[in-house]
């Protein structure tokens, strides 16, 4: 983009040019929500991924303007993006972004990894640093989850990934957690400080029904069917109880998981926004069996009136509480098991289930980003103008966290 003259530290956010960058855009998912309200806040700004699935996306996504990496353009580089993965970091320096002011990421892979001008404030809200190659890569090229050529090359590939991605932090000038979980996360990889903004959740959408299900309702399982995830747990505990299970998600782990499944077993996958409110409506529980980052199955089914079930660790232990679900200690069969009986037998009150989802709404994630943003982008631009000055800590946008920007 040609050469363009910075903002004034008075200028408001609105009227900046500004830049929403994302890791791949091929469904409606946790990061693809965050995104959503972004591009509400910003109707003017480009979005840039490294692939683009047209029509997966919201309406409000869809009518950005979105740049897609050269990935999109080389044979099975859209449909097969995660084969790709070891050329991830030429892919998203391949940008130009030195005509904004303001770049906000949404990453859990590359995207925080943009190059920008010195003069550009780049913001990154991460939802986690990329955890196939950091904390699970043990889990994911494990023996009977990867072929023998990715459990030959994954090693490598994730050495590599690792060393740029710790490098591509530093290219990030304040850094923005989806929780305290993933806060303690980033200032383990990237040694850096950061803050929370816990993601949104639509309980204008997600309601709850007219009726309570019954005792035969099914259990359900909203997730990315991939290994760490934990769906073969809950499909085994599922097993072992002759529980009713409704899986909805898709993913590379969707055979193997189809084998294991008993005749209780339904899947679908991905559903409407209407057909998912329903399922949350009218199952049993919701179940997330595994560790996640934060969780945002849990707080919609919540928001629906109905109750979770989920492993005790990770985003959970910020979300579903005794009142509102069951936290279970061990990730084993014979614990989830436990877990589902325990749900079935106790009563959970609908409206402290709901009030909980409603403290992570949509609202409170746009005013809270629009004014981390705000404070940001002012102490940003002082450092700039203040030419006699020694360079200072930003500190304004620390608030009530030491973060220094």
């Amino acid at each position: 983009m040609s050469e363009r003259t910075a903002a004034p530290a008075s200028t408001s956010i609105d009227s900046l040019r500004v830049a929403l960058v994302h890791d791949w855009l091929t469904g409606m998912r946790g990061g693809e929500k965050c995104l959503e309200v972004l591009c509400e806040m910003f109707p003017r700004a480009h979005v840039y991924t490294l692939v683009h699935w047209k029509g997966h996306l919201s309406r409000t996504i869809e009518s950005h303007p979105i740049h897609e990496s050269w990935i999109a353009r080389v044979p099975l580089g859209r449909s097969r993006y995660r084969w790709f993965v070891p050329v991830y970091p030429k892919a998203i320096e391949s940008f130009d972004l030195s005509g904004y002011d303001l770049v906000v990421s949404i990453s859990h892979c590359a995207a925080k990894g943009v190059i920008t001008r010195a003069d550009t404030l780049h913001v990154c809200y991460c939802n986690t640093p990329v955890r196939y190659f950091w904390d699970l890569a043990p889990e994911y090229f494990a023996p009977g989850r990867a072929g023998t050529l990715e459990r030959f090359l994954g090693p490598m590939i994730a050495h590599r990934f690792r060393l740029w991605d710790r490098l591509s932090s530093d290219r990030v000038d304040l850094f923005v957690g989806n929780s305290l979980n993933i806060r303690d996360r980033i200032r383990k990889h990237y040694r850096r400080p950061a803050l929370v903004v816990y993601p949104p959740v639509d309980t204008e959408f997600f309601t709850p029904g007219g009726e309570t299900p019954g005792e035969d309702a099914a259990f359900l399982t909203v997730s990315a069917l991939v290994p760490y995830k934990g769906v073969d747990l809950t499909i085994r505990a599922a097993n072992r109880l002759g529980a009713k299970l409704r899986v909805i998600g898709s993913g590379p782990d969707l055979r193997r998981l189809r084998s294991i499944a008993g005749p209780t077993v339904r899947f679908d996958e991905w559903v409407s926004m209407e057909a998912l409110r329903d399922a949350y409506r009218s199952c049993r529980a919701l179940v997330q069996a595994h560790e996640e980052d934060f969780g945002i199955a849990p707080l919609e089914a919540l928001a629906c009136g109905r109750p979770a079930i989920a492993l005790a660790r990770g985003g959970a232990l910020e979300t579903v509480t005794g009142e509102t679900g069951i936290l279970y200690d061990e990730p084993t069969e014979a614990a989830l098991e436990s877990a589902m009986r325990e749900v079935a037998r106790r009563p959970f009150d609908p409206a402290a289930l709901r009030r909980q989802a409603v403290r992570f709404s949509r609202e409170r994630y746009r005013s809270e980003m629009r004014g981390l943003l705000e404070e940001a982008y002012a102490a940003h631009r002082r450092r700039y103008e203040d030419q006699g000055a020694v360079e200072r800590p930003a500190r304004d946008c620390a608030r009530k966290q030491d973060v220094i920007y």
